[in-house]
């Protein structure tokens, strides 16, 4: 990097505070901060939504996967994502808004204390925020191995920098800053990626390789089928049902930008616009990854730094900094918009019941906690970032696939199938039950049952056994035990319904008392 590169990073920082400084003035309440008060424009939420689900993994262990094994990081990873949204553009987008628009909860987690009960609610709030610390953890670690292999900083001073400017941003303007910021960043990363493909291709006419010529090179043999090495068909279907959930809300922060459209309809075309953005763009991203045998040579076993060496060899001071931008946006954009589902759920969901001063707290006061969760949050993830690589956690793609994929199906399904009447009988011994055998299925699975077969068990089943032993449990509890009250079946129908006045933005009412919440199973 020169002065021209650093000046576009240094300029990037800038405008990424101006929006938030810009946006604080639009957020009076924690309506405002969590969901926007339900009044984003459904292509804003679309592309705010696609824009969350990426960060810096995609340039160190995707592109890592691309230069060992092809088009299978396309195949088993966008692919599924783009039609696990298809799918929940139906299912479950227009009943996440009315979370919002006809029960009046402002964190994705609220609803499930009236669903199920108290205990569920937080046990489920409590899990989900420890695993996005971890997940969150690898996103600094990502961006901070790039910025080392184009600027030379070490990985800690890394992790400050990305994670103090995202703090400043996304704490003082709340959703409305995250979205506007992506938007923002969906610009740069459309400027960057055309600039890096375009460059690729020029670079290989240079060499004498067609467009379509370089799959027949022997660099490049077998980087053309869709299904190889631990990438199999299992783990395709593993992968297929885990996005389903995941980026459909499971994972919480994609849940916030349906909750945050006005109107359940809405919701559905901002989730079909993510879709074809999942499906069209990454094409375009992942082509420079899957020719990159063809111009560099990795340094790493895993080939997480060959995007990187690639875009310092093919591009000049300027478009360099943009590319480097770009990787910013992606982390920046998905960290940012998990701290504020985080700090929805934490002040929403759990600081009510552990701290009683928190159950009457006024608007102005949530909004405060709200900001200092926030800050919290990402304090946590930047500390978690630095045992990357550690022996508990091992590298940054075994963090995003093993960790986040196999342990986000558990705490995800009672939150998701919740919502659908077919699994209206499912109460809280079902959700309870299928969380925490999920989880310990999963901890079987890579650790005890591990240690004792040769090489360990394939990734295919790492990260589908934990999904199938919650689904399998949640159901079948569900008819052996149906705990279908008067009560949930009430909540289920206006999550699957539209009244008067749904579609209008709606201010989350205060969250009350927790001994009303356990003793009566929430009255709506």
């Amino acid at each position: 990097m020169n002065g021209l590169d650093w000046a576009v990073l240094i300029g990037y920082f800038g405008v990424m505070v101006a929006i938030g400084v810009w946006s604080h003035k639009r957020v009076d309440n924690v309506s405002d901060f969590f969901t926007a008060g339900g009044k984003m424009p459904w292509w804003l939420s679309g592309i705010s939504h696609h824009m969350s689900g990426y960060s810096a993994v995609m340039f160190t262990g995707y592109a890592g996967i691309a230069y060992t094994y092809g088009v299978t990081s396309f195949v088993t990873w966008s692919f599924p994502i783009a039609l696990g949204i298809a799918i929940g553009s139906k299912l479950f987008a227009p009943r996440i808004n009315r979370l919002r628009s006809r029960l009046h909860v402002a964190s994705p987690l609220e609803y499930l204390k009236n669903r199920y009960d108290l205990k569920t609610q937080q046990a489920l709030a409590w899990s989900g925020m420890l695993l996005k610390i971890v997940d969150v953890g690898a996103k600094w670690a990502a961006i901070a191995t790039l910025l080392s292999v184009f600027t030379g900083v070490s990985l800690n001073q890394g992790i400050l920098i990305t994670g103090g400017i995202t703090a400043i941003y996304c704490t003082i303007g709340g959703l409305w800053a995250d979205a506007l910021t992506e938007l923002g960043q969906f610009v740069i990363q459309l400027l960057a990626g055309v600039a890096m493909f375009v460059a690729v291709i020029m670079k290989l006419n240079d060499k004498g390789i067609g467009f379509l010529d370089a799959w027949d090179r022997p660099e490049l043999q077998g980087h053309g089928e869709p299904l190889v090495g631990p990438y199999g068909t299992v783990f395709l279907l593993a992968f297929l049902f885990i996005k389903l959930f995941e980026y459909n809300g499971g994972m919480l922060n994609q849940a916030q930008r349906y909750m945050a459209t006005a109107s359940p309809y809405e919701a559905e075309r901002s989730a079909r616009l993510s879709a074809i953005l999942w499906l069209v763009w990454p094409v375009v991203l992942f082509f420079p990854m899957w020719m990159s045998p063809l111009l560099v040579e990795s340094q790493k076993p895993d080939g997480s730094d060959s995007y990187g060496l690639m875009t310092e060899q093919l591009l000049p001071h300027g478009l360099l900094g943009l590319v480097i931008v770009g990787f910013f946006s992606h982390t920046m954009a998905m960290c940012s918009s998990d701290a504020n589902a985080i700090a929805a759920v934490f002040t929403r969901d759990c600081a009510p019941v552990i701290w009683r001063r928190a159950r009457t707290w006024t608007e102005g006061q949530g909004l405060r906690v709200a900001r200092i969760t926030t800050v919290v949050f990402l304090g946590l993830s930047m500390a978690a970032a630095t045992q990357i690589n550690s022996p508990t956690f091992k590298d940054i793609i075994t963090v995003v696939i093993k960790w986040v994929a196999g342990l986000m199906g558990p705490m995800a399904i009672p939150m998701m199938l919740g919502l659908l009447r077919p699994f209206r009988r499912s109460g809280p011994t079902a959700a309870l039950t299928s969380w925490s055998m999920g989880l310990l299925a999963f901890w079987l699975v890579n650790y005890p049952i591990s240690w004792q077969i040769d090489g360990g068990v394939p990734l295919q089943y790492q990260v589908s056994i934990p999904l199938a032993v919650s689904l399998v449990l949640y159901i079948l509890i569900g008819y052996v035990k149906p705990e279908d009250t008067p009560e949930r079946l009430a909540i289920v129908e206006k999550i699957n319904t539209d009244g008067d006045g749904a579609a209008a933005a709606a201010v989350p009412a205060p969250t009350g008392p927790v001994e009303d919440a356990v003793g009566t199973r929430g009255k709506d």
